[in-house]
């Protein structure tokens, strides 16, 4: 039959036009096997504990191991292992769509959140709808075992350095090791509006605030307290904190974060007045004809970032304090007193102004006498 076919082939190619190709009388090939559909393995699987709770994230992939765009819903197992035994099921009965941010959480059952911290291994294996997968995820790592315990007497004082945090510290009574540290968790309430596209901002305008930051405060297990200097006054903030113990189990240093405590709120609000002026001096002058007489005063400036100028006040003898610069502050360091008398000893004192208005204590005084012509 095969030589039958061949004849057969031999005679249509001839009375073809020459040029053409004729690819109908090859041997069939093999059919192609049916794609078993089999998810995509997870390679970006993280764990992390906090408290008794293990909070799992990963990114659902879109198409099969053929290549192939996956449709509909994807089952997904989850399981977790301890040292070399099997990876045991985590009840769960998640069904996910492709390309799409997959997470889950569970509470630990007593045995994983009591004694020695050790490592506890979690997987995520998508499954098609035979029941089939292209096996587990990578792993991730946490810790079971007890964690720390939760911080208590979160509380906080508003400073002109900064935000004061302070908290119960550990004891050796508590049970707890007071070598954990304290991660400070402070969320921004009142975020600023982003700027518009094209609209003119200063070079000095600042940046905006990330609306979620940490600090960790390593010896905060001891101390009990930590100075957030990294605010801005006008702003609200939430702080909450927690317990952080750092273990290394099978060659991985991880953390063994406790529960978050209960948060609280500070509206950071500029009350304080800036730093008093130092540095005053006094020096007094004469015209050649001796007609006229002044005094020039001149003073170290204020560092402070908010700074809007200062204020001069004048006194002779024992009297009141007279303010004798403008009502505005007067922004450089120095001011011209040329309202005085051949004669005359003045006491001279100066203090700052912030852009909210709040003023100094007043300066050390001085004290200048114009002498006679």
């Amino acid at each position: 039959m095969r030589s039958v076919h061949r004849l057969r082939c031999a005679a249509l190619t001839a009375v073809l036009a020459p040029g053409l190709l004729f690819t109908g009388c090859g041997t069939p090939g093999a059919p192609m096997p049916p794609s078993l559909n089999l998810p995509d393995r997870v390679t970006d699987l993280s764990a992390t504990r906090t408290g008794n709770q293990v909070s799992l994230t990963w990114t659902m992939p879109k198409k099969n191991t053929d290549k192939l765009l996956l449709k509909g819903t994807v089952p997904v197992r989850i399981c977790r292992k301890e040292g070399p035994s099997a990876c045991a099921p985590v009840p769960s009965s998640l069904l996910l769509a492709p390309g799409t941010d997959g997470s889950f959480t569970e509470t630990l059952p007593p045995p994983l959140s009591a004694g020695a911290p050790r490592a506890l291994t979690y997987f995520v294996e998508l499954r098609n709808r035979n029941g089939r997968s292209a096996g587990f995820s990578n792993a991730a790592v946490v810790l079971a075992g007890e964690a720390p315990g939760p911080v208590v007497g979160l509380e906080a004082q508003v400073r002109k350095s900064g935000v004061a945090l302070r908290w119960s510290p550990e004891s050796a009574a508590s049970g707890q090791s007071a070598s954990t540290a304290i991660r400070l968790h402070r969320k921004l309430l009142t975020p600023q509006l982003a700027a518009k596209k094209g609209s003119n901002q200063s070079l000095l305008t600042p940046l905006p605030e990330p609306v979620e930051q940490s600090l960790l405060v390593e010896s905060g297990g001891l101390t009990g307290r930590s100075l957030d200097k990294a605010i801005r006054f006008g702003q609200t903030y939430e702080y909450r904190a927690q317990r952080v113990a750092q273990v290394t189990a099978d060659g991985h240093t991880l953390e063994l974060a406790g529960e978050f405590s209960a948060p609280i709120r500070v509206q950071v609000l500029d009350v304080f007045p800036p730093a008093v002026p130092t540095g005053l001096a006094a020096v007094a002058a004469l015209s050649e004809t001796g007609a006229e007489a002044s005094i020039d005063l001149s003073w170290q400036p204020v560092a402070d970032p908010d700074i809007a100028g200062y204020a001069v006040y004048r006194r002779e003898a024992a009297g009141d304090w007279q303010r004798i610069s403008p009502a505005q502050p007067i922004v450089p360091p120095a001011f011209h007193d040329a309202h005085v008398d051949s004669g005359h000893t003045y006491r001279y004192a100066v203090s700052s102004i912030d852009q909210g208005g709040h003023q100094s204590a007043r300066s050390a005084e001085v004290e200048e006498t114009v002498p006679q012509p």
